[in-house]
């Protein structure tokens, strides 16, 4: 039987791999192990990957940002906050998390998982979350929104369009794309997603970046979804 003190953990960013030393912790952020980006808006360092009694564990050690991490099927998913930790138990962990307007991916390997890959997907038609179902329109909102993430190549970033630019998209009124929006986030806030009602203060980009990041690491859209935004819509 295969032991955690036998397994490696390998990074993977914008097509680039880190190897994690068992003797230190492996940071991640804007000046870590893992320079992701020199987004102001970014920890200098958000996440580390550590080895404790023989566990490999990533954690939060930022002081304002939150992440999502999923299994590679997105079946799995759980929101870190900071001071947070969370054994790593998978094949492949998917770590998305947004700084601003931006929202970035990072993909963690462990040679020898705990875990197995979870069951398989089965769709039937609309777009389910626990007992929360999106329309076709709602679906569209989180397309057009995660667009520049589900074109990038590999893992990585993308900055999150505007509403304004996300509605000229889609041919809608702002007014419409508004409202549905207010829909989309209302429902997964009800189902329980973190980050979706903003505080007093709050500006509407971070409920957009937060939309997307969970929509991604959660695979509630994915890249096969982008034809939706080339069928005729509504205005």
């Amino acid at each position: 039987m295969t032991t955690p003190d036998q397994s490696k953990v390998t990074v993977e960013f914008c097509g680039e791999w880190y190897e994690v030393p068992r003797d230190r912790p492996f940071g991640i952020g804007r000046d870590a192990d893992l320079e992701v980006d020199a987004n102001p808006f970014l920890h200098r360092r958000l996440l580390e990957i550590g080895c404790i009694n023989d566990m490999w564990l990533l954690t939060n050690v930022g002081s304002r940002l939150a992440v999502t991490v999923t299994d590679r099927g997105g079946r799995m998913h759980s929101w870190l906050a900071p001071g947070a930790r969370l054994p790593l138990v998978f094949e492949q962990t998917v770590v998305v998390f947004s700084a601003g307007p931006t929202t970035y991916e990072v993909n963690v390997h462990l040679s020898e998982p705990l875990f197995g890959e979870l069951g398989g997907q089965t769709s039937s038609g609309q777009t389910t979350i626990g007992m929360t179902e999106f329309t076709e329109s709602q679906k569209l909102i989180m397309v057009v929104l995660a667009e520049p993430m589900l074109l990038r190549d590999g893992s990585g970033r993308s900055d999150v369009p505007t509403n304004t630019k996300a509605a000229e998209r889609l041919g809608w009124a702002l007014t419409r794309f508004n409202r549905k929006l207010d829909n989309v986030c209302d429902k997964l806030d009800r189902a329980g997603v973190k980050g979706l009602r903003g505080a007093p203060g709050d500006h509407a980009m971070n409920r957009r970046a937060r939309l997307v990041e969970y929509a991604i690491a959660a695979r509630l859209v994915t890249r096969a979804d982008l034809a939706l935004l080339d069928q005729p819509q509504e205005a």
